[in-house]
């Protein structure tokens, strides 16, 4: 709204007023209002927070403030309701000047995000300002021999006010002698002129006063008067005259000084001293003409004796008086403009305000950092100001408003990459030659939380002694975070997780801070083989980042259990074993068998058994396989030798220190005739009792038989039907057969297996469970095997690559490369003319060739105490037609796979099964408890042995 201090205004002033205000221009984002001049403090000015689109609620919360480069004081606007009012008094002439225009140009600001407003407030003048002379009085000295219509200047009033309010109307006294000469100039200045009427008489009226009034355009009207007193002077009577009334004179800013501006021609026609001519300035010239130029009394000749500034002033009006020397003296005057040329001598200026600083790195892009005013106070292409900006990327200069800039994002910030921007802004103007200047903006970018903690590796595996002590550092895990600051805290925790049936937490911890990972509690290595869990790492930032890394822990194995004894079928007095022998009976005859397992696994598990010498140092003829167990005669028993015999035999490990366990077998010699009844006294005692418990054997024995058909025969059809449909990835095409080379560092060697595949729609088919078959075809005989090619090389010629399934612990490896080496796989006929099987043996370097050979569970686990058994070249016992392995191998479980079968003739057992790992031995001692009546009859005169066994 415009108000008027008068309170004068017109109905059409108004109007317009209101109509100006209601449609200002929206260009390049600027809002224009208009308020008169000396408006009272609190008046209405516009709706700036409503015109600028923003909510009321919004302009504390978001720093709304408005600014100004010079005048930031007269205006104010209320954050209660939005309003730009007037703050203090606004005096257009002490604002702008003699200016048409005049402007108050406002920055407005608000944060969150960054917006800046450009507000131009238009002072309207009003006539606030009377028409003023220079002094109260003007002297003028006129001759009384002036002729009619001469002509006598006189000065004009001054209005400070621009526009129709500075519009001068003169106004003369009535008089008979003088009237009033107005005339205009092309300059919009009007030159004064008192016009003789009549003769004066200096006798009659020796002096005249008259009253000169100036009037203004403005509404109301304002008036200044001065009083002009004319004196009527005798003799001299021709003044001075000019050649030109008015001199006009361009100067560039850039002229030196002593520079001649131009020379004055005055002359007068008198004679003598009243035609000589004294050049001079107005005495109400301005101080700044004054020390700016000179002019020479008696040539003239005007000169500068001051530097030019074509932005301080751009012209001088010089008023310039020319009097004679006659009595009274007589003067005239004329006027001297001079235009200042503008010369490209004032470099740019730059103004960095309103820095957002630091930027994050997330910022999205046009996000404004900073505002940039450029100025030049040049004027045309001289004042024409372009900025640039280096580097060019991410930032760019977006122009919002002449001469001003933002620095905006351009494209996205990386911390990690740079984490400070040096920017160089550049203005350059267009003159020429072109000056420029340049503001340095450091922009540092604050991190954000967008990088994880990131490990060396994905896995790490880490070897650890069993029984080692509780809290023992085992391993350090490391993650580095490329953030900065609490981002870059990096802290560790363990993924809890349940290991068998206790917390993953009961066995190991890791130091938040350091990654340290201890162990709580010793392990071991028969309980707990291999222990795999994940750590982890997580930074400081919000919202945290992390990742995980899996620790693969294996426990390796010590000699920490020693050699355990087996019950025996037949037991003694004091846990010896009783063993009744035939006198008579050959060498090598099989006494009996000592069985024994060992907790742990790989050589610390491998046995040997001894036989302790008897006391005296006697000889006796019996001797136990080192790794066998079974004792037998070393010679044919006769009747010089003793009856009985105490056998210790020492069951040791191949353990560091190794361990030892003793078994006594009482072995006493019998006739030929008191073997059986004894046997028969031996197996009616414990018939009675047992009876009853062979019955439910065998019967829980036939429900598992038929649970288990059941269940094969199920997952049989089931794969027929799953591989019966079109593949899609190929997770159910029959497996290659796959041959398995054997090394130093201990992988095996077997002949072409076939894989069964089980496939499953939750993920690719599995290939643990194995079958042998055979290797070699039916037709070919023993002669013929040799000269086929070797086992382990595919229709291709190239060696097949091992079965990653085959795993070994450290130590069975290191075991089986220093002693123990792998022999050709031992020949299984299927029957009669029937295909040859190839299995996996482990032999001992005996060198008894009659020595029985032992294999290691190989991949059997820690818990696995069953040993395959394979007799040497020299024993008669061998494996026969239709005879199936001892044992199977099932990769990647700790469970071995042992079938058992009794010979043909033996009515005994009710069925063959299959036992797992140490489960087996339980069985196997069920078994022996059994009183096999009619075995031991048909047996009368041999050695017992046992057939069961593996």
């Amino acid at each position: 709204m415009v108000f008027s201090r008068r309170g004068g205004l017109g109905a059409q002033d108004l109007l317009l007023s209101l109509l100006l205000l209601a449609t200002w221009e929206v260009g390049s984002g600027q809002l224009h209002y208009s308020i008169p001049e000396e408006a009272k403090h609190g008046t209405f000015v516009g709706r700036i927070a409503q015109d600028l689109g923003l909510e009321l609620a919004e302009l504390v919360p978001r720093l709304f403030r408005v600014a100004s480069k010079t005048h930031g004081d007269l205006l104010e606007v209320n954050l209660q309701n939005g309003i730009l009012f007037v703050n203090s008094r606004i005096d257009r002439e002490e604002l702008c000047g003699r200016s048409a225009e005049c402007s108050i140009h406002l920055e407005v600001i608000v944060d969150r995000p960054l917006q800046v407003f450009h507000v131009e407030v238009k002072v309207k003048d009003i006539n606030d300002n009377p028409p003023v002379f220079r002094g109260r009085e003007q002297i003028i000295f006129i001759p009384e021999s002036r002729l009619l219509d001469s002509r006598f200047p006189i000065e004009g009033a001054a209005d400070a006010d621009v526009g129709v309010n500075a519009l001068l109307a003169y106004t003369l006294s009535p008089s008979d002698y003088f009237s009033l000469d107005v005339q205009a100039s092309d300059e919009l200045s009007k030159s004064l002129w008192l016009e003789l009427r009549k003769s004066l008489d200096r006798e009659e009226t020796p002096e005249l006063r008259l009253l000169l009034t100036a009037t203004d355009g403005g509404k109301p009207e304002l008036q200044g008067t001065v009083e002009l007193l004319i004196t009527v002077l005798d003799v001299n009577d021709n003044a001075p005259l000019f050649d030109q009334a008015v001199y006009r004179v361009h100067l560039l800013e850039t002229t030196a000084n002593g520079t001649l501006v131009t020379t004055l021609n005055a002359s007068d026609a008198d004679e003598g001293a009243n035609g000589e001519v004294v050049f001079s300035f107005d005495s109400g010239i301005s101080r700044d003409i004054q020390e700016k130029f000179k002019v020479d009394s008696s040539s003239g000749e005007i000169r500068l004796i001051d530097k030019l500034d074509y932005e301080e002033t751009k012209s001088y009006e010089i008023q310039v008086k020319a009097v004679d020397k006659g009595s009274p003296p007589m003067s005239n005057h004329c006027k001297v403009l001079v235009k200042v040329l503008d010369v490209n001598d004032n470099a740019p200026e730059l103004a960095v305000t309103s820095l957002y600083l630091p930027i994050r790195e997330d910022a999205p892009l046009s996000t404004v950092i900073a505002l940039i005013t450029v100025s030049d106070r040049d004027s045309g292409a001289n004042g024409q100001v372009t900025c640039s900006l280096m580097p060019h990327v991410p930032f760019k200069l977006v122009s919002t408003f002449k001469n001003y800039y933002s620095l905006v994002l351009d494209s996205a910030l990386d911390r990690e990459s740079l984490s400070v921007f040096e920017l160089v802004v550049t203005a350059r103007d267009g003159g020429s030659p072109s000056l420029w200047a340049t503001a340095s903006v450091s922009v540092e970018v604050a991190d954000v939380n967008d990088n994880a903690p990131a490990f060396a590796q994905s896995e790490y595996t880490v070897f650890v002694k069993e029984n080692n002590p509780p809290g023992c550092h085992i391993f350090t895990v490391s993650a580095r975070d490329a953030d900065a600051q609490e981002n870059a805290l990096v802290s560790y925790s363990l993924v809890e997780r349940r290991v068998g049936e206790r917390a993953l937490s009961s066995y190991v911890s890791v130091q938040a801070e350091s990654g340290k990972v201890y162990a709580l509690q010793p392990l071991d290595h028969e309980e707990l083989e291999l222990l795999q869990f994940q750590v982890s790492a997580h930074d400081a930032g919000v919202p945290p980042l992390g990742s995980n890394v899996t620790l693969q822990v294996f426990v390796l194995d010590e000699n920490d259990n020693a050699p355990a004894l087996l019950a025996s079928r037949v037991g003694g007095t004091s846990g010896a074993v009783s063993e009744l022998v035939p006198r008579l009976v050959g060498a090598g005859h099989v006494v009996a068998k000592v069985r024994a397992v060992d907790a742990d696994s790989g050589y610390n598990a491998w046995l040997s058994y001894e036989l302790q010498p008897a006391a005296g140092g006697a000889r006796m003829p019996f001797r136990v396989g080192l790794y066998t167990g079974e004792i037998s005669t070393t010679r044919v028993l006769d009747e010089a030798d003793l009856s009985r015999y105490r056998l210790l035999v020492l069951v040791k490990d191949h353990g560091e220190p190794a361990l030892t366990a003793t078994a006594t077998v009482l072995v006493t010699l019998v006739e030929s005739g008191q073997a059986p009844k004894a046997s028969s006294r031996a197996s009616v005692g414990v018939a009675g009792p047992e009876a009853a418990l062979v019955d439910v054997n065998v019967y829980l024995i036939i429900a598992i038989c038929a649970v288990s058909s059941l269940l094969v025969l199920t997952l049989l059809l089931y794969t027929a039907l799953r591989c019966s449909a079109p593949p899609t990835e190929g997770a159910c095409a029959p497996g290659k057969p796959t041959l398995v080379c054997s090394s130093a560092v201990g992988s095996w060697s077997n002949s072409q297996q076939r894989r069964q595949k089980v496939c499953s729609s939750e993920g690719p088919p599995k290939t643990d469970l194995m079958a042998f078959s055979p290797g070699l075809p039916p037709s070919l005989n023993p002669s013929e095997r040799n000269e086929q090619p070797e086992a382990n090389l595919d229709l291709s010629g190239n060696p097949r690559q091992p079965n990653p399934d085959w795993r070994y612990s450290a130590s069975l490896r290191a075991g089986m490369h220093s002693s123990v080496h792998l022999e050709e796989a031992g020949i299984l006929r299927a029957g009669p003319g029937g295909p040859d099987q190839q299995w996996p043996t482990v032999s001992s370097a005996t060198p008894e060739p009659e020595a029985g050979e032992v294999s290691p569970p190989v991949g059997a686990g820690v818990n696995s105490n069953s040993w395959t058994f394979k007799y040497g070249p020299g024993n008669p016992k061998q494996s026969g037609p239709g005879e199936l392995p001892d044992k199977f191998i099932i990769p990647g479980s700790p469970a071995i796979i042992s079938i058992r079968q009794e010979p043909t003739n033996n009515q005994i057992d009710k069925s063959d099964f299959i036992t797992f790992g140490k489960k087996e031995e339980t069985k196997k001692k069920k078994k022996k408890k059994k009183g096999n009546k009619t075995q031991e009859k048909k047996e009368k005169g041999n050695s017992t042995t046992d057939n069961s066994d593996q």
